[in-house]
């Protein structure tokens, strides 16, 4: 299927500068941009790949102005947020694919669990007793759902998903390839043989409306009640969230950090890629956490952001660095400064 310029610009409120009957049936990157494709410019850095782009029409921010010629080739279609406006098409093209509908022959799903209607259940499913799969939800081969388990309304499982006994997911969620929801706490007990003894973990796990959850992420059930991931909370690859932690709405957390237990994050906060949090600590609203970061102690301060390990607050630890990286001209100098005194003290 096609779409003009002029068809893409109403959906998005754009502008067209250009040709607004060209037509485009794909899409691309702007530096790899082919006839009748469709790119965008959002990162400054790339916006010498509009001159000379084979695309053939660019959305562009509303206050893009060219400093040389656009190839006669392109259309513009300028809007307030490209990369916002993008997105809104990539979703749009996903659901040009077609939802996918129906249990295969090739899944288990025992007789006591409920299929939602229009749901997919792939081949190679396994779904167990008095499970619930929600209308239009969608998973795909090799994903595991457990003995009283439930997945909302419109949620899309990828392949290999391992969602453990009584954890719920929300509706419109999305859950990437490998992530695992409901494995044991890493509770012990040391006793007096000097050896641990695990605790049961008899908690769930509870990710409401909206959630994603990146590749080969692990989200622990609670020792019990829950470890809860509110609404629209957006976990990277590979990120542990242990027993009992809760993170609050809309928080992003990226790749490879890890949290321990009962440690509460607070709403729309932004946590950097291999931070360590301690457990039992509490994280105010709107943190943000930079990359590497070490986390101690909790945040009180609403909105602050904080770096380094052990992590304090992100003006002075650029400060500190200032004077850690001058160190050693610091260490010459009062070296010199040693040696004039010496020096000093024998002449008097």
């Amino acid at each position: 299927m096609k779409f003009s310029a002029l068809q893409i610009a109403q959906l998005l409120q754009g502008e067209v500068v250009g040709d607004e009957n060209r037509s485009v049936s794909g899409l691309s990157k702007i530096e790899e941009g082919k006839e009748g494709t469709l790119s965008f410019l959002a990162n400054p850095a790339y916006t010498p790949y509009i001159y000379s782009t084979g695309a053939s029409i660019v959305i562009v921010a509303d206050s893009f102005l060219a400093e040389q010629a656009i190839p006669e080739t392109c259309t513009l279609i300028k809007v307030k947020e490209p990369y916002a406006s993008f997105a809104k098409l990539l979703e749009l093209y996903n659901q040009r694919k077609g939802q996918l509908k129906g249990v295969s022959l090739q899944a288990f799903v025992d007789t006591s669990a409920e299929i939602g209607e229009d749901a997919y259940v792939a081949p190679g499913v396994f779904i167990g007793p008095n499970a619930r799969i929600g209308k239009g939800a969608v998973l795909h081969a090799g994903v595991f759902v457990g003995d009283g388990a439930k997945i909302g309304d419109h949620s899309l499982i990828h392949a290999g998903v391992k969602i453990l006994d009584e954890c719920e997911v929300g509706a419109h969620c999305i859950l990437q390839p490998g992530a695992v929801l409901g494995g044991d706490g890493f509770g012990f007990a040391p006793n007096a043989e000097n050896d641990y003894k695990k605790v049961p973990q008899i908690g769930n796990v509870i990710l409401e409306d909206y959630v994603e959850v990146g590749a080969n992420t692990t989200i622990d059930r609670a020792t019990f009640g829950s470890t809860i991931i509110r609404k629209g909370v957006k976990l990277d690859n590979l990120v542990q969230i242990a027993h009992n932690v809760e993170i609050g709405e809309n928080t992003v957390i990226a790749a490879q950090t890890g949290i321990a237990g009962s440690t509460k994050i607070g709403k729309n906060c932004m946590i950097g890629g291999q931070v360590g949090i301690i457990g039992h600590l509490k994280i105010a609203d709107g943190v943000k956490i930079a990359a590497q970061s070490g986390i101690g102690a909790s945040i009180p301060e609403e909105n602050s952001i904080w770096q380094g390990s052990p992590a304090f607050e992100f003006v002075s630890y650029k400060k500190s660095y200032i004077g850690f990286r001058k160190l050693p001209e610091i260490m010459r100098e009062l070296h010199a400064l040693k040696q004039e005194l010496a020096a000093l003290n024998q002449n008097t």
